[in-house]
């Protein structure tokens, strides 16, 4: 279990493919880190094309100075995996012994799995390689429950609700939802803060 609060900086990547809204998710919750006193950096990387393409954002938060937007090699204590290939993908560059993993289990096939050209490795295999390479592995079942609050645009605060509910995490719901509260229109907030509800009871539900 990761010390958050004897963690300077701390480094964080949500990852998937363009349109599943990581990078709106980084930007929320590093309002929240800067409502709570913390200095923030966020820096985006995206594959070949924005939407169904990999994009990962890192995000630093600490308390002492600004830290450079793109975290170092094996240096995440967080990888919050919006799809489970892309995952794998990066954890050999970013991942170590001790990094958390919060991994969504629904795949989305990229279009080489779609045209047959190449298989999609078995979500089992994924799940048992990423269990075995870094600390706590929480693998939820994500998407299903975000199409039970209206569809997969929920994906992306179910997820943030999952994290910041891991213990010590500098973040929490409450501040999630003070920064919705700021930025989405009234008629929108009470899926989105159903959705947050949703993740901390995945968290709660323990790790592999």
């Amino acid at each position: 279990m990761i010390d958050f609060k004897a963690t300077e900086p701390i480094n964080l990547i949500i990852n998937g493919v363009g349109g599943q809204g990581n990078v709106l998710a980084s930007q929320i919750l590093g309002r929240a880190g800067v409502n709570r006193g913390l200095k923030v950096t966020i820096g985006e990387t995206f594959g070949l094309s924005q939407r169904g393409g990999p994009v990962s954002s890192h995000v630093r938060f600490s308390r002492e100075k600004n830290y450079g937007p793109i975290i170092p090699p094996n240096m995440a204590h967080v990888i919050v995996g919006l799809e489970p290939l892309e995952t794998l993908r990066i954890l050999e560059e970013f991942g170590n012994e001790d990094t958390v993993f919060i991994v969504n289990n629904r795949p989305i096939y990229p279009l080489n799995v779609i045209a047959g050209d190449v298989e999609y490795p078995d979500p089992p295999w994924l799940r048992e390689v990423i269990s075995t390479s870094g600390g706590d592995l929480y693998w939820v079942d994500a998407t299903s429950r975000a199409v039970d609050l209206g569809g997969p645009i929920m994906l992306n605060m179910i997820m943030l609700g999952a994290l910041c509910c891991l213990e010590g995490f500098p973040i929490s719901v409450e501040d999630i939802k003070g920064v919705l509260s700021d930025i989405f229109p009234e008629g929108k907030l009470k899926p989105n803060y159903q959705a947050l509800e949703v993740g901390r009871g995945l968290i709660a539900g323990g790790q592999d």
